[in-house]
């Protein structure tokens, strides 16, 4: 049973874990000093991935060694406890050299999340929650809108290729007869951890959900509520 000082420990050794993997990234990011290999159809993954996945995974084991471990790119398994990882989150955008993605980690416990850890090394800003223990940028709690309707509100979307083209034009359709300013995401991280924790300081009304998302997708920022 996680205490709500278990909790605490946990999301701030990842903030500071994000926060040293982050720089290292994004100075990979301002020198392009990386190579890139395609994974399928519009998925690319970089060697900046793997090393940001890998320095991740040791430091969160240094200090959690009985946790568990699954990253986007190097893999692992799901057991009671376990960090899910994205390294990268909007690959495509940063080996694009396009300025919107972040790292994310999450702490799950027999599905529950328990912790969430979204760092955006661009904008310097870290987003954080735990269970129990509210949503907090830069060390400043912050909260989600009271907006009750979405006519007037942001509402951040992003485009699938997974997705039935048809859906998408529907999509469209319906948010602007609901009266909701759009506005198209960057990528998974900035279209769905970004926006999801942009909600939780009022920058964003809401965001629509892909059908479907591997489970480092929506990890880190399911802890945001």
């Amino acid at each position: 049973m996680l205490t709500q000082t278990d909790r605490l420990l946990r999301r701030q050794t990842a903030e500071s874990v994000l926060r040293k993997a982050g720089r290292i990234a994004l100075e990979r990011f301002r020198t392009s000093s990386f190579t890139v290999h395609e994974k399928g159809m519009h998925e690319f993954v970089s060697e900046v991935d793997r090393e940001t996945e890998n320095f991740i995974r040791v430091r969160l084991a240094e200090r959690f060694p009985a946790d568990g471990f699954l990253g986007e790119e190097l893999g692992g398994a799901h057991c009671a406890a376990t960090w899910i990882v994205d390294p990268i989150d909007g690959t495509t955008n940063f080996v694009r050299n396009i300025p919107f993605w972040c790292l994310s980690a999450g702490f799950v416990v027999d599905g529950q999340p328990e912790v969430g850890v979204v760092y955006d090394p661009n904008l310097d800003e870290m987003f954080a929650a735990h269970r129990g223990g509210g949503s907090w940028l830069n060390g400043k709690p912050i909260s989600v809108s009271n907006t009750a309707t979405p006519k007037g509100a942001i509402l951040a979307f992003g485009f699938s290729f997974r997705a039935s083209p048809e859906c998408n034009p529907r999509i469209v359709s319906h948010l602007l007869s609901s009266g909701a300013i759009y506005r198209i995401g960057h990528s998974v991280s900035t279209g769905w951890a970004g926006p999801s924790c942009r909600i939780a300081r009022h920058a964003c009304w809401g965001r629509t959900l892909r059908r479907s998302m591997p489970s480092w997708c929506g990890a880190a920022s399911s802890a945001a509520r």
